[in-house]
């Protein structure tokens, strides 16, 4: 079985996505990640968020720009420009633009000695 990559998405349009969702930062999983010929993974989202009277569950993630490929998120420091749609009416449908990074949980925060 195909482990699970965990993902994190910033939407950074349309521009009031966090007013009416109420976060701009979403955290999911995919497994699509394992095959290379993929060009746009699913995610299924940790927590969902509603946007205009409807609940978001999973998103397709696909790049931003033409001729990019989404395995060039392991190499991006801080992110990786991608296109993010929801389901609607049984097809996908592109509604948001953000930045995808995986995700790495720590169990604590490391003290580096700048805390008060």
């Amino acid at each position: 079985m195909t482990q699970h990559l965990k993902l994190r998405i910033h939407v950074s349009e349309p521009f009031d996505f966090e007013r009416i969702s109420g976060t701009a930062e979403l955290k999911g999983w995919t497994v699509d990640h394992a095959d290379p010929e993929n060009e746009a993974w699913e995610v299924h989202l940790d927590e969902g968020f509603d946007f205009h009277e409807r609940h978001i569950g999973r998103l397709l993630v696909s790049p931003r720009y033409v001729g990019e490929h989404l395995t060039r998120m392991f190499d991006a420091i801080a992110g990786f420009p991608v296109r993010l749609a929801h389901r609607d009416d049984g097809s996908w449908h592109y509604a948001f633009t953000g930045m995808i990074s995986q995700r790495h949980e720590r169990k604590e925060e490391p003290d580096n000695g700048t805390s008060i």
